[in-house]
């Protein structure tokens, strides 16, 4: 049996961390008001307490205090980054609606919400080097056997194995086979059969037990998974490419029976207020700031052709329903009908300022007032016209789940170079396949990165004209 000398103390780890960081956000807003001279007053003990209680609401919902044994450190420092970032985003909406961020000095504020998560990454990285050199001398440590005479079964051994710091001691492979059909790269760990396994794990010396076998062997997972259920050891079932194909699935119950959440939005629960929070907060900081450049916009495209200033066209918003999306005119035409022709290079129908407006996607800034009005977000899949839409979806498969989220002004796809005239099926299905990607892995921090990468990549490029 392996050294635990802290197994069961890993809910007093937990506590002590979320006593750290609740001591770490109060105290690094005292330092910042000492370092300035400025008295601490009950708005501002107020403003730690909302602090506090915010980041444990966020770091809950993110697990930042469930064991990080089988994560990676670049995970839980972005999770923090961004479980902070949401508390910034709260008590500034807060100082907002309630008219009292004139009572805050901004050097203290803008000190402690730059130095905590600094603070706060800090204390992680070192609880993971104590308890990793703790763990390279042999404490702290977990067993782990494999069920499954194959390919992925050595992968986990040897992921384990290469990385002693996690604590995870590799047990061995355990398989109900016939020697003879073992492969060559299985035979050094194969340790016996899955009585054996059982019997280990019923003595108690097997912490983990990854099942590495096939979908098509449901039985016999469902019987190992009985049989293990007369032990201590946590269990998990490694899935084959095809559960792994669905859609990055996730877990939830109906009236308390569990099912698979294959196709689902993101925007669920807390994280559907905090993207609709990062619209409306960062939607209005940018439409503030664009409001003159569209007005000075607005007036040169109504004096320099004939024609409205603002173009709506007709677009597929959230669940496929129809919504009017904005954009300054750019065209001798406001085509919205069966047949809409994408531009083209040196499109005859784009106005002269219509061609510099669309090179640096200018003319996309009416979209913001689409944001606010709760038809769009700042970041996700961008929107097609319908006749377009009606056509690829009978071409590609999964097109229509882009609509599982709002349209956005920029996107995964636009930054990485997909952006302008999809004269090819294969052009789309790339298109598609960042936005699918991009509702797979959905995260305040990959929104900010977007957004960022948008400055350098999304107001120009070869494919904007």
């Amino acid at each position: 049996m392996s050294d635990g000398l802290m197994r069961p103390y890993h809910s007093e780890i937990s506590l002590l961390q979320r006593l750290l960081d609740a001591g770490l956000i109060c105290v690094v807003l005292w330092i910042s008001h000492r370092f300035y001279g400025v008295a601490i007053d009950e708005q501002n003990i107020l403003a730690a307490v909302l602090a506090v209680v915010n980041f444990y609401f966020f770091a809950e919902a993110k697990g930042l205090y469930d064991s990080w044994r089988m994560g990676g450190i670049v995970v839980e420092i972005t999770d923090l980054i961004m479980t902070w970032g949401m508390v910034v985003v709260v008590l500034v909406m807060l100082a907002f609606m309630s008219k009292t961020s004139a009572e805050f000095s901004r050097l203290v504020v803008i000190t402690w919400f730059i130095a905590t998560p600094s603070c706060l990454v800090m204390t992680r990285m070192l609880t993971r080097t104590i308890l990793r050199e703790m763990r390279r001398a042999g404490k702290n440590t977990r067993t782990l056997a494999i069920v499954g005479a194959n390919a992925q079964g050595v992968r986990l051994i040897e992921k384990s194995r290469d990385a002693p710091w996690m604590g995870i001691l590799p047990f061995g492979i355990y398989d109900d086979v016939v020697n003879e059909s073992v492969p060559d790269e299985v035979r050094p760990y194969l340790k016996g059969a899955v009585a054996d396994l059982i019997r280990e794990a019923h003595d108690g010396n097997v912490d983990y037990v990854y099942i590495a076998l096939s979908m098509q062997e449901g039985r016999r997972i469902e019987k190992l998974i009985s049989a293990l259920a007369d032990t201590t050891a946590s269990v998990y079932v490694v899935p084959d490419m095809f559960v792994s194909d669905l859609l990055r699935a996730r877990w939830t119950n109906f009236h308390g029976t569990p099912a698979i959440m294959v196709y689902e939005t993101p925007f669920t629960g807390v994280d559907g207020w905090i993207k609709r929070l990062e619209d409306y907060f960062l939607g209005a900081l940018f439409l503030a700031i664009a409001l003159v450049p569209m007005v000075v916009i607005g007036v040169a495209v109504k004096l320099t052709s004939p024609g409205p200033a603002i173009f709506k066209q007709r677009r597929y918003g959230l669940n496929g329903e129809v919504v009017e999306v904005w954009k300054f005119r750019t065209m001798s035409v406001c085509e919205d009908g069966v047949d809409v022709f994408q531009a083209k290079p040196s499109d005859p129908r784009i106005t002269g300022i219509g061609k510099f407006l669309r090179k640096h996607s200018l003319d996309e800034f009416p979209q913001l007032i689409n944001v606010m009005q709760g038809r769009m977000s700042l970041v996700g899949p961008r929107p097609h016209a319908v006749t377009h839409n009606e056509e690829y979806r009978k071409l590609i498969h999964g097109y229509m789940l882009r609509h599982k989220v709002k349209p956005g002004i920029t996107g995964w796809a636009q930054v990485n170079g997909w952006r302008g005239e999809t004269d090819t099926l294969d052009k789309m299905e790339k298109r598609i396949e960042y936005d699918l990607e991009y509702i797979r892995n959905w995260s305040l921090w990959l929104d900010l990165k977007i957004l960022w990468l948008t400055l350098f990549r999304g107001f120009s490029g070869k494919n904007a004209y």
